[in-house]
């Protein structure tokens, strides 16, 4: 068999790579030049293949195990790794989001430099935070006219509450001035949206509270941290550390990883958790839906798209 250099594993761009793996029960190993996992079943042990040059993040669940070797070469193809809880949440390391990223010295610097030039000015941070509001709700609009999925749910951009909860919070955020402000305002926005979503899918007795453990909540829960990969992934490869948050705080790790999410969490995983919790799915054919529909929409290309424009940007000094 032909061995693969590791340059050849970053033929594809992380922006385009489509799969994010759960795995769980199963030893990830390297075999012939290949990562693979491995199951046991009762009679046999079988071996399954994963694409790793196609590959942004693994998550690697309950019975999981995996080998130095494997992880040399998921280090080379650039896969971030994380160690999680059944179902894919939590992430360990307690309650912050982190990740296992491959050691590369080789990555851009002007996307950290130009982070770096509005970062320490409070007032251009907070700029940068109004910006990733307002492409969060243009994001919501886009995926929402086109999803004919949501549209058959009952979610319609032209909806009256719709419009009220993304048009108030898109006035208001150019009044704000203050980080904590926008905060506020944003998940005054996300409850309306709940709202919205149980109209829709006829769901009852809903609060959001990660601890519930009821289907939505779960979903919700689930689909979070999906969305929390893809940020990792898209942050590691532009070399912007986490702590450097517009939003969620500079002391928290990850905090950056959460104010990426958030451009694209309202607009797949909140109505999907809803419509999925309605039709009982397992948590498996959640996360298949909710994978697709990240495919589907270019979430990791929206991801990378208003990092980079927001790293590069000369008019932070400016009103957002």
């Amino acid at each position: 068999m032909e061995q693969l250099n590791p340059s050849d594993l970053k033929a594809i761009l992380h922006s385009k790579r489509a799969n994010v793996y759960y795995l769980e029960y199963c030893r990830v190993m390297q075999k012939d030049g290949r990562v693979l996992y491995l199951t046991e079943a009762k009679n046999e042990n079988q071996y399954w293949n994963i694409p790793i040059a196609n590959t942004t993040v693994i998550m690697l669940g309950t019975g999981t195990s995996i080998t130095q070797a494997a992880m040399r070469m998921l280090a080379s193809a650039g896969v971030l790794v994380g160690f999680c809880g059944g179902g894919g949440t939590p992430l360990f390391m307690g309650t912050e989001i982190e990740w296992m990223t491959p050691q590369s010295e080789y990555r851009p610097t002007e996307y950290m430099q130009g982070w770096m030039q509005f970062w320490f000015d409070e007032n251009k941070r907070l700029n940068v935070a109004k910006q990733f509001q307002q492409v969060r709700i243009e994001f919501i609009k886009q995926t929402w006219t086109k999803d004919r999925d949501l549209k058959a749910e009952g979610f319609y951009l032209d909806d009256l509450d719709v419009q009220n909860a993304l048009d108030g919070f898109s006035q208001k955020i150019s009044h704000l001035n203050k980080v904590g402000d926008v905060l506020l305002a944003e998940a005054a926005m996300t409850k309306q949206l709940y709202k919205i979503a149980l109209k829709c899918t006829g769901l009852k007795d809903f609060s959001r509270n990660p601890e519930q453990g009821d289907l939505a909540n779960d979903f919700l829960n689930h689909g979070n941290y999906l969305a929390y990969g893809l940020a990792a992934t898209t942050l590691w490869v532009l070399g912007i550390p986490h702590g450097f948050a517009v939003m969620h705080g500079k002391t928290r790790r990850g905090a950056l990883v959460f104010d990426v999410a958030d451009l694209i969490k309202d607009a797949v995983v909140l109505p999907y958790a809803f419509i999925c919790a309605k039709e009982k799915m397992t948590e498996q054919e959640f996360r298949q839906q909710i994978l697709q529909k990240f495919t589907e929409h270019k979430c990791l290309d929206f991801m990378f798209d208003q990092v980079k424009a927001a790293a590069l940007s000369s008019a932070h000094g400016d009103e957002a």
